[in-house]
């Protein structure tokens, strides 16, 4: 088999291979769709207290210690103003806008970062670059008691499945 022939057959199973990916492509969302309801409207309720924040930063280290990942923790308010935070031993000194950053960015548009993540990851939904104070990596979880967003949590440091374990295992003592 000549090179050129070679080259030629592996070009066509090139272009069949990515055919075939493109055709396995979801549908891209319809973005003029008018939903009935206002996703992600939960409400706003009395914000975290400093005890319960520290509460929550214990709980995080806890976990990061348990597993021995060194993280960076942020507990912010409704507004996504800090309350309490946390740099365990020996984290990543990067991570400490981070964690506070998914913080702020689970607060204030009351979803955990992770949607943001799978949005531009699996939804295609590139439109979310443009809004303010974006973080699109998962780690930020809204905290949510009686119905209400009192405030959140932010974990940095590790991957972001790491960081989203530690922050899980803090959240869900309100979480429930």
């Amino acid at each position: 088999m000549t090179l050129r022939t070679f080259a030629t057959i592996a070009f066509a199973g090139g272009l069949l291979t990515a055919s075939a990916a493109y055709a396995q492509q979801p549908a891209p969302p319809n973005l003029d769709a008018v939903p009935d309801k206002m996703p992600f409207a939960t409400p706003y309720g009395t914000p975290i207290t400093l005890e319960r924040a520290q509460g929550l930063i214990q709980a995080a280290v806890a976990e990061g210690n348990k597993r021995g990942w060194a993280m960076n923790v942020a507990v912010v308010d409704p507004n996504g103003d800090i309350l309490a935070f946390a740099r365990m031993d020996g984290a990543q000194l990067a991570s400490i806008a981070i964690s506070q950053h998914k913080a702020r960015v689970a607060a204030r548009y009351r979803r955990p970062t992770h949607a943001f993540e799978d949005g531009l990851q699996k939804g295609g939904l590139n439109y979310l670059l443009t809004l303010d104070d974006m973080v699109a990596s998962r780690g930020g979880i809204p905290l949510i008691e009686g119905g209400k967003l009192i405030g959140a949590i932010g974990c940095a440091g590790g991957t972001g499945s790491q960081d989203e374990t530690v922050c899980s295992a803090a959240a869900n003592t309100i979480n429930k």
